[in-house]
């Protein structure tokens, strides 16, 4: 199916059909329509289907950053596939949450969403969100058009999922807020069912863990390097 969507659309759209079960958001241009669209899909899905309860998910903006972040996390825990949207100076705000998840890892897929301004379009500063994730020791991913928007939002879930690790997704004003024909899939994938790793005491960052926890984090940065050297949207 093809749509025309901006990237913010693409990028909610692609949530969608990877199976997203919840996001969380702090409103704040450029990433506000990515929350907006997810909260309009469901309400039409709902109206539709009104008994379509395995397909609900949950939308929610918080009062900031920091606890949209947590509480992205703690669906991640269960299993479950989350979502988080802020722009850059929310990268800010959720900074302590961020970090410490890069070194708790996660359990269901969790993507955040950065989405710069550069040029200070409508923002008090400007920043490179794409620092926070080389700090945090995290793959990030930046689409150039708004076909990869979609792509790489699916491919972030499944690659956060594999790795057991957060993924930053990078996008600036003029990707968020642009339009272009996206072809989609047919149908989304169906949400994760609810389920605990065994090793529940990775999610606690007592010092005793968190060493053992960081040691893994530096460990797999060979791996990291080498999905993205393998990575079908690394063209060179």
């Amino acid at each position: 199916m093809k749509h025309l969507l901006l990237g913010d659309e693409a990028i909610a759209q692609g949530a969608i059909d990877a199976g997203l079960s919840g996001v969380y958001a702090y409103p704040g241009t450029p990433s506000t329509e990515v929350t907006e669209y997810i909260q309009i899909q469901q309400a039409k899905l709902m109206k539709a289907e009104p008994e379509a309860a395995e397909k609900r998910i949950f939308c929610q903006w918080a009062t900031n950053e920091k606890t949209a972040m947590e509480a992205a996390l703690g669906m991640s825990y269960m299993g479950k596939r989350a979502l988080v949207c802020m722009k850059h100076v929310g990268m800010n705000v959720c900074a302590d949450a961020f970090m410490n998840a890069a070194i708790t890892g996660v359990n269901g897929g969790l993507v955040v969403l950065a989405a710069d301004d550069p040029s200070m379009h409508s923002s008090q500063n400007e920043q490179d969100s794409r620092f926070y994730g080389k700090f945090a020791m995290i793959p990030t991913m930046e689409p150039s058009c708004q076909q990869e928007a979609y792509d790489m939002t699916q491919a972030a879930f499944a690659l956060s999922e594999e790795l057991h690790t957060p993924v930053l997704l990078r996008v600036t004003t003029r990707m968020a807020h642009s339009r272009a024909v996206v072809e989609t899939s047919a149908a989304p994938a169906a949400q994760n069912a609810m389920s605990l790793p065994e090793n529940v005491k990775h999610f606690i960052l007592l010092p005793a863990f968190a060493k053992q926890n960081y040691a893994e984090l530096v460990a797999a940065q060979p791996v990291f390097v080498e999905r993205s050297e393998k990575s079908p949207f690394n063209f060179y």
